[in-house]
């Protein structure tokens, strides 16, 4: 019944196959508990006290809370499918409720940091330096995530019209607006990409002329934002954040914001106010004169 439900995401849901894997391993670590701990081998098996049980043991293991939540939320979306097709006569899942977790704000550069970062770092007048700049300020300039960066395709540019054809979660399309000096950047990497006159599905490859993957653009991020930030998270996705952070600190509206990270609820964008907010209150605190 895994396998079926597992197939249920990917090709009903749209999952990606990352989130299909992670609630793949989260339903054998339930399972494998419920064998040893309670001896039961059938989700019919399957009661309320015993998912309570497993709760508690992974807050004895001391296992974050937000981790705790993705499981529990693996589990009602697996015993709900098993419900609503008939292989369970009651649903043991759906009283479970989330833990309460602490919100933690999202990291982001300064905008003095992002401008040494884009006008200061040096990269090599060579096919890996172009790339490496580009993928830079690609996750700047667009907000767009890792994977959607390493599945970009030459087509999805269109430095003519200046837009970013952009596949997101659940394979859902979107553009996103790219400015004058990304697509010079776009345009000088392309010279180089093409003067092999190799044809490659993929925009971005690494030296090998291969696809990236996650870990070699991990590494090169972390090499660039290094020189410029103390910062201890030197992530892809912190440049997503401070792509938000930025463009909301400049005035940016919330749903344009919303639609630029391809989120699919305002509730996920939101989080992103409270740095705004912030700036706000210490400008209010130095210039008002009752503050």
């Amino acid at each position: 019944m895994v396998d079926k439900f597992l197939k249920f995401l990917v090709y009903e849901k749209r999952f990606s196959r990352h989130t299909s894997l992670a609630y793949e391993k989260d339903l054998y670590q339930f399972f494998s508990f419920l064998k040893v701990q309670f001896q039961i081998h059938t989700e019919q098996s399957v009661a309320h006290i015993h998912l309570r049980a497993w709760v508690v043991s992974l807050l004895e293991a001391q296992i974050n809370p937000i981790s705790v939540n993705r499981k529990i939320a693996c589990l009602k979306s697996y015993f709900k499918f098993l419900n609503v097709r008939g292989l369970l006569v009651k649903n043991p899942a759906s009283r479970i409720k989330p833990l309460k977790a602490e919100k933690k704000l999202p990291s982001f550069l300064r905008l003095s940091e992002i401008t040494s970062l884009l006008d200061h770092v040096e990269y090599d007048n060579s096919f890996s330096g172009k790339r490496d700049q580009l993928v830079i300020e690609l996750l700047y300039a667009s907000g767009i995530r890792l994977s959607e960066l390493i599945n970009l395709k030459e087509e999805d540019v269109n430095t003519y019209d200046g837009t970013l054809k952009v596949l997101g979660k659940r394979n859902k399309e979107r553009l996103v607006p790219i400015n004058e000096f990304l697509i010079k950047t776009i345009q000088s990497y392309l010279r180089a990409y093409k003067s092999t006159g190799e044809s490659k599905a993929y925009l971005l490859l690494t030296d090998k002329r291969k696809q990236m993957y996650p870990m070699f653009v991990y590494r090169l991020v972390q090499k660039y934002l290094g020189q410029i930030t103390t910062l201890k998270k030197r992530s892809p996705h912190v440049l997503r954040h401070t792509f938000a952070t930025h463009m909301l600190d400049r005035g940016a509206e919330l749903n344009a914001v919303k639609e630029l990270l391809g989120h699919t609820s305002l509730a996920a964008t939101q989080v992103y106010t409270h740095n705004s907010m912030e700036k706000l209150k210490k400008t209010f605190d130095q210039a008002h004169p009752k503050a």
